[in-house]
């Protein structure tokens, strides 16, 4: 038998076939794999999208707001005491927490006008909490709270007299002193640093018990003129206070606060012009400007 010998190998042209149709076959299946990944949602891919449309380029970031500029009070003050010659002027201001006391201009007495019926509310009240004066009680056409609330929140004249009589005026100025305040309520003078020490007082709930404070706060809160200190704030301040105006005095005495930071400050003024003159309103809100931006930074 004749021996065939070795096999003949496989046409070259056959191999290349299976080489293609193999490479092909890989670039379908990645081509399904990637359609398939593009197709699937990615969380991941949405946060760093997101992120990167959020973050600014360092040229488009917005500039850092600078701090507020630090306001020399004293010398501030000083101008506008020098800006109106004609006019007394003084300033106080107390740090509610520590007592401590910060005055300039002339802290001399003052005729205190309605400022001081914040010193009269205050000693009638310590009358009711020691069992000699009722809230109910009548007292001209109404009764003790009633008066109260209109003395403070509108003012009443009526009502201040009334409440003082019914204290006693030497009873007032014996109460004034037990708080280490000077008052004469014949003549009602009273210096802005005691009426600065009485609204300290009052803050801290030193006068009062709370629901008296916090009462007597109330209606220290949108009066009937809120166009002295009010006026004057920026946004974010809280004001109780008590104005004052009779015969060329113009006055506003207040509790002012914002976050952790209170004060009292109490502006007094006369002067020749008219009360309620643009010049005196200017006069007033810069000086209370000029303190709020020194406790506030604004």
């Amino acid at each position: 038998m004749t021996n065939p010998g070795p096999r003949p190998a496989a046409p070259t042209h056959r191999r290349n076939m299976v080489l293609v149709w193999a490479a092909a076959a890989l670039v379908l299946a990645a081509v399904v794999v990637l359609g398939a990944i593009r197709t699937v949602p990615s969380t991941e891919g949405d946060f760093l999208t997101v992120a990167h449309q959020q973050a600014p380029s360092p040229s488009a970031a917005a500039p850092a707001t600078p701090p507020p500029a630090v306001v020399d009070l004293p010398a501030e003050i000083q101008r506008i005491i020098g800006e109106h010659p004609d006019h007394r002027i003084g300033v106080a201001v107390m740090d509610t927490r520590d007592g401590q006391l910060q005055s300039y201009g002339d802290v001399a007495p003052y005729t205190a006008a309605s400022t001081a019926k914040v010193l009269t509310a205050a000693a009638y009240y310590h009358l009711v909490e020691t069992g000699e004066k009722s809230l109910d009680a009548p007292l001209g056409s109404f009764n003790a709270a009633f008066q109260l609330k209109a003395m403070i929140n509108t003012s009443s004249d009526d009502s201040w007299l009334l409440l003082m009589r019914d204290i006693g005026y030497s009873n007032l100025t014996a109460y004034a002193a037990t708080l280490g305040i000077t008052y004469d309520p014949e003549k009602n003078l009273i210096a802005p640093t005691d009426m600065v020490r009485l609204l300290q007082q009052l803050a801290t709930g030193k006068l009062l018990n709370p629901d008296h404070t916090a009462e007597l706060l109330g209606y220290m809160q949108h009066t009937n003129d809120e166009e002295l200190i009010p006026a004057a704030l920026s946004p974010g301040i809280t004001v109780h206070h008590k104005y004052g105006v009779v015969q060329g005095y113009v006055h506003d005495a207040a509790l002012l606060s914002a976050g952790d930071r209170s004060y009292a400050v109490v502006i007094y003024t006369w002067g020749p012009d008219d009360a309620d003159s643009a010049n005196r309103l200017d006069l007033i809100h810069d000086l209370t400007h000029q303190v709020t931006g020194a406790l506030f930074g604004r």
